[in-house]
């Protein structure tokens, strides 16, 4: 846990959230300003800064939070699909360093060009 981190002290509990899933290694919960009905955050419970950095520690991990991504989406009925989406770095817009998919859904988002 890295102690000035935002998700790390919502994962470890000292900070609310919503919890919609979790599983041994990964924790999802509920953006506090979602930009899309559905705004799920999946993280990996141990600390990474970014996907980029987390696939090169533990690509098992990375694999274990995109599928509890997948049964967030599934469980939140976005039957009619959804989007995931990985920031890595401030350039991206990344404002939280500790790695996340935001699970988007339930409305039309368009293409992104």
């Amino acid at each position: 846990m890295s102690t000035d981190c935002l998700f790390c002290k919502i994962v470890a509990g000292e900070v609310p959230s919503t919890a919609v899933l979790e599983t041994e290694r990964a924790y999802a919960f509920r953006d506090i300003a979602p930009h899309t009905p559905t705004h799920v955050l999946v993280v990996p419970r141990e600390h990474h800064a970014d996907v980029a950095s987390l696939v090169r520690a533990d690509p098992a991990l990375l694999a274990e939070v995109f599928e509890a991504a997948v049964q967030v989406a599934e469980q939140e009925g976005l039957t009619g699909g959804y989007r995931l989406l990985a920031n890595t770095g401030p350039d991206s817009g990344q404002t939280v360093f500790h790695a996340h998919v935001h699970v988007l859904g339930g409305r039309p988002m368009g293409v992104l060009a």
